[in-house]
């Protein structure tokens, strides 16, 4: 009995490591992907993330609407994330305090300034989403506005209605007073949803907007001309830690599944799924993959 017992005892002990051998093996490995805290930035985030795990044996966590751009960052820099999605003139002007140039300048000086913290910026998804300057019809109309610098002349009479992080970026609100000499009677902080209920519902007069942005469209508003070229380019794509690649290449192979997929006008129509048609943010990404055969 005791040979019997001590036999069976062997027997589940095996039993048990092969068990937990095969569950080992069958565990898939994971990275996690993070956004920012607005429409498309997660839109993105979930592009990238359903094409890692349609290419790849990787299964992805989503870590997203982490907060503003600083949020994101330091998340990859702390390893919180291993990528997310990040425009050429934030990197450039927000991240490095540089100077950008034309868009092809800023792509290579993106890349170059990202080595040293070991970062990879992937191939661009093909579209620039710079900031601008929004007015609705009949500010244009009173003001006769159609640049910056129109707006500068008559900024005093005007509410301005920020990003939060808008206001202290020195490729935003810091740099428009230096370059166009605008000042506003009065500036107000708020996230990007309530901005363009705030200027539909006569709160503020001005906006900063996403050239991208749905309800650019959808509330029929006027996009000023940066006459002084102030915004440089913000062309999007994956910003991915270098470890990450290097452990896993098929990371790579697979974001380029993405690269020039994506124009202005067609994020604007994904953005304002969103917003206007109320999608949910993984649907619109998903269907949009499907759409064009990126994914099965």
């Amino acid at each position: 009995m005791k040979i019997k017992h001590i036999l069976i005892v062997s027997i589940v002990g095996i039993l048990a490591i092969v068990m937990n051998g095969c569950s080992s093996a069958n565990k898939k490995e994971s990275i996690t992907i993070g956004s920012k805290n607005y429409t498309e930035n997660i839109i993105l985030a979930h592009l990238m993330a359903d094409v890692i795990e349609d290419q790849t044996d990787l299964k992805v966590e989503r870590k997203l609407n982490l907060g503003g751009s600083n949020v994101a960052w330091k998340a990859l820099l702390s390893n919180d994330i291993q990528m997310y999605p990040e425009y050429t003139g934030t990197i450039v002007s927000n991240y490095y305090q540089e100077k950008t140039g034309n868009a092809e300048e800023t792509l290579q000086k993106t890349k170059e300034l990202l080595k040293k913290d070991h970062l990879v910026f992937g191939e661009p998804f093909g579209f620039n989403n710079t900031y601008t300057l929004a007015v609705k019809k009949e500010t244009v109309d009173k003001y006769q506005l159609k640049t910056f610098s129109d707006l500068a002349k008559v900024s005093n009479q005007l509410i301005l209605g920020s990003e939060f992080e808008f206001l202290d970026r020195p490729d935003g609100y810091p740099g428009l007073e230096k370059v166009y000499d605008m000042a506003f009677k009065n500036v107000k902080g708020m996230d990007h949803g309530i901005m363009y209920r705030s200027l539909t519902d006569n709160s503020v007069d001005v906006i900063d907007a996403y050239s991208t942005d749905g309800q650019i469209k959808l509330n029929n508003l006027t996009v000023l001309e940066d006459d002084k070229s102030f915004f440089p380019p913000y062309h999007a794509g994956p910003l991915v830690r270098q470890d990450i690649l290097t452990k896993y290449p098929q990371i790579a192979q697979a974001l380029n599944k993405l690269q020039d997929k994506l124009d202005e006008g067609t994020m604007q129509e994904l953005n304002a799924k969103v917003d206007s048609e109320g999608l949910k943010e993984q649907k619109v990404a998903h269907d949009f993959l499907k759409d064009k055969g990126i994914i099965k």
